[in-house]
């Protein structure tokens, strides 16, 4: 099983910036969510996360006895000149943009396509049978990442297109489960959060 992880909430999140890049540490309120996923996990063979701190403090909040892999294909998106900016003051035509087309890329930063391509390699790459990286059936691998990382992975186990990442709303502290199914990936789970949900 491919179980992705987005990281608990962090300091940008809290205040309702739109947080791509920016290496913005967990909350209290983040650490407790990371910590909380913990017993949602069976056995676990591979730990892996993307580089930035978020991700990686709620890597280590999990408290598995696991080397903690950097993949920075689970990077979140770059928003480029609107990173930082309050949620409420992108204008409404870069919305409407954005969500009327996977290619366009926000002034200085990353589409959805490019997202979505980086992010299918690294789920192919963790669903190979063969070769170093190959998967252990013993156990499961877990991905600590971010939204739009984790929404292209279920585009691809959908066997969706990028645009699909508007429709799907994912919470921070959330898991997602992806399948080991024969002819392909089969979503198991999306935006499980524990019960009851850590405010």
């Amino acid at each position: 099983m491919l179980v992705l992880l987005r990281h608990g909430q962090a300091s940008a999140n809290a205040a309702g910036l739109l947080l791509g890049r920016t290496d913005a540490p967990l909350t209290e309120t983040g650490r407790r969510q990371a910590a909380t996923l913990a017993p949602l996990l069976g056995a676990v063979t591979r730990l892996v996360s993307s580089p930035l701190v978020r991700a990686r403090d709620s890597a280590a909040a999990l408290g598995l006895d696991l080397e903690i892999e950097v993949d920075d294909r689970w990077i979140e998106i770059d928003y480029g000149t609107l990173e930082g900016a309050p949620l409420g003051s992108v204008p409404g035509e870069e919305w409407r943009r954005w969500r009327a087309d996977p290619t366009h890329r926000p002034a200085g930063g990353e589409t959805l396509v490019e997202v979505g391509t980086r992010v299918r390699a690294a789920c192919e790459d963790l669903f190979a049978t063969e070769g170093a990286g190959a998967r252990d059936p013993a156990g499961d691998v877990v991905v600590v990442s971010h939204v739009s990382p984790i929404k292209a992975a279920v585009a691809w186990a959908l066997g969706a297109g990028d645009a699909l990442s508007w429709r799907l709303h994912l919470s921070t502290g959330s898991l997602t489960r992806i399948g080991w199914a024969a002819d392909g990936p089969v979503l198991h789970t999306y935006n499980a959060l524990p019960v009851p949900p850590v405010l």
